[in-house]
């Protein structure tokens, strides 16, 4: 059983930036991959960014040059780096953390971020 807490979101305006973080509940040698999902009003869920336990990262193209996701595999938390944020970031964001061999997903309990003047 793996808990994720998730934090970081809040209010900012068209080109400010945010950094969010997610933590797993208790550490793990198995994890295979970290990263979030977002989903908008009205639009369908996207990967925003990935990273594997081995540092390979993957973003989705409208954030790639924007959004850096980084890791710390000693503490199982991972952290997006969000700059020059537009409007259409807006959305819940969702940590999720799989793991390896089973391929088990687990979720976080989203975070919003909305970018508004």
């Amino acid at each position: 059983q793996v808990q994720l807490v998730e934090s970081g979101g809040g209010l900012v305006q068209p080109g400010g930036s945010l950094r969010l973080s997610c933590a797993a509940s208790r550490s793990s040698f198995s994890i295979a991959s970290m990263g979030w999902y977002r989903q908008a009003p009205g639009k369908q869920r996207e990967l925003v960014a990935s990273i594997t336990s081995g540092g390979r990262t993957n973003y989705a193209d409208s954030v790639k040059d924007r959004f850096t996701i980084s890791r710390d595999n000693a503490k199982n938390t991972v952290s997006l780096q969000m700059n020059s944020l537009k409007p259409e970031d807006t959305a819940v964001y969702y940590c999720y953390l799989r793991l390896t061999v089973t391929s088990t997903i687990y979720w976080g309990q989203g975070t919003q971020v909305s970018v508004s003047s």
